[in-house]
C-alpha cells in the first residue's frame, strides 16, 4: 500500500487542522492505521491508532480529547482532526499502515509499521 499525507501547514494556536492521508491498494480496509509525529530533534512519536473497521480507537495521552483519528474504508482514507492545537503539536507528521498489528501495544508502536505517508508538516505559532 502506498500512503499520501496532505493537509499540513501553520496555523496559530488554538486553531484546528485536519490531517488526511490517502491510500493505494484494494485491501486498505486490513490495514491497521497509525499517526505519528517527529518533531526537530526528537523521537517519533505515537499520536493515533486505529483498527481497520475502525472500532478499536488509540491515542497519545498528550492529544486525548484533543485529537481524533478516523477512517473511511469506502475512501481507502484515514483522518486525524486536531482541535486547539499548541505550539508543542508542531510536527512533521506522519501516517502508516499495516496489516498484522493485532494488539494495542503493536499498533503504538512505530516501529512495527511497515508502510509510511512521506510525512505533511504542522507548524502551530503562538
Amino acid at each position: 500500500v502506498q500512503l499520501q499525507a496532505s493537509g499540513g501547514g501553520l496555523v496559530q494556536a488554538g486553531d484546528s487542522l485536519s490531517l488526511s492521508c490517502a491510500a493505494s491498494g484494494r485491501t486498505f480496509s486490513l490495514y491497521r492505521m497509525g499517526w505519528f509525529r517527529q518533531a526537530p530533534g526528537k523521537e517519533r512519536e505515537f499520536v493515533a491508532a486505529a483498527s481497520w473497521s475502525g472500532g478499536f480507537i488509540y491515542y497519545a495521552d498528550s492529544v486525548k480529547g484533543q485529537f481524533t483519528i478516523s477512517r473511511d474504508n469506502a475512501k481507502n482514507t484515514v483522518y486525524l482532526q486536531m482541535n486547539s492545537l499548541k505550539p508543542e503539536d508542531t510536527a512533521v507528521y506522519y501516517c502508516a499502515a499495516d496489516p498484522r498489528l493485532n494488539t494495542a501495544y503493536s499498533m503504538l508502536d512505530y516501529r512495527r509499521y511497515n508502510y509510511w505517508g512521506q510525512g505533511t508538516k504542522v507548524t502551530v505559532s503562538s
